[in-house]
């Protein structure tokens, strides 16, 4: 972890002229945005196999009719069919799965107090008036929610509520990648219908964990967003 501290702090100095005092919540977003490049031609993959199972629906339709009293072979047919055609049911869980060790580096290395054995400097980085390693509570309690710390996390939720808005929107016009073809798969029908929610849930994540993991969460938030506007189109 002293190895990533090493890195945001020598990104903060590169943006230092342009973000100020800010610098490090600069850097927090430009390594999110190389998190989500890395990322991307998973992203395009899961684009296609949404375009795979999509194309599979006549078929699994047939699977229905046939095996309509039998639940069980009716499972077992349509994961054989994905497996036949080659298409994973689970293509589009894969760039929010390989996003999460990011977000925990992130999240640990400003919930701690030391790194390597001296004073954790990242944790006096502010982002505007908000400390990186606060979270809302301590927002409220100096200055409450219109303090200046206050105000910084009233306009995060804003931007969090605008493209989770957008989402939600799209999600109901253009359906979002499943991750499996509705309840054939046990568990995974149930996500397909959250999934035009989550992004609200996204509210909750940016107020319990520190800022700059929240950061992490809003940027990639968006970054989705915009991408899947584009795959999905």
């Amino acid at each position: 972890m002293s190895a990533f501290a090493t890195l945001v702090e020598h990104l903060a100095d590169l943006l230092q002229p342009l973000f100020g005092a800010s610098a490090a919540a600069g850097a927090i977003v430009l390594f999110t945005a190389a998190v989500r490049l890395l990322v991307h031609p998973l992203s395009r993959a899961a684009a296609r196999g949404q375009r795979a199972r999509a194309a599979l629906q006549p078929k699994i339709a047939e699977l229905r009719k046939k095996y309509a009293r039998s639940p069980e072979r009716l499972q077992q047919a349509v994961l054989e069919l994905h497996a036949e055609e080659k298409v994973s049911p689970l293509s589009g869980l894969l760039p929010s799965l390989c996003q999460l060790p990011a977000f925990f580096l992130l999240y640990h290395l400003f919930s701690s107090t030391s790194i390597g054995g001296r004073a954790n400097e990242l944790l006096g980085h502010e982002f505007l008036a908000a400390p990186l390693g606060d979270r809302w509570t301590d927002a409220l309690a100096d200055g409450g929610a219109f303090g200046a710390a206050g105000l910084v996390y009233l306009g995060l939720f804003a931007v969090v509520a605008v493209v989770a808005s957008f989402n939600y929107v799209r999600a109901k016009r253009v359906p979002l990648p499943q991750p499996a073809v509705g309840g054939e798969v046990p568990g995974l029908g149930a996500v397909a219908r959250v999934m035009p929610f989550l992004s609200f849930f996204t509210l909750v994540t940016v107020a319990v964990v520190p800022l700059a993991a929240a950061l992490y969460v809003i940027t990639s938030t968006a970054w989705s967003a915009v991408e899947r506007a584009a795959l999905y189109r």
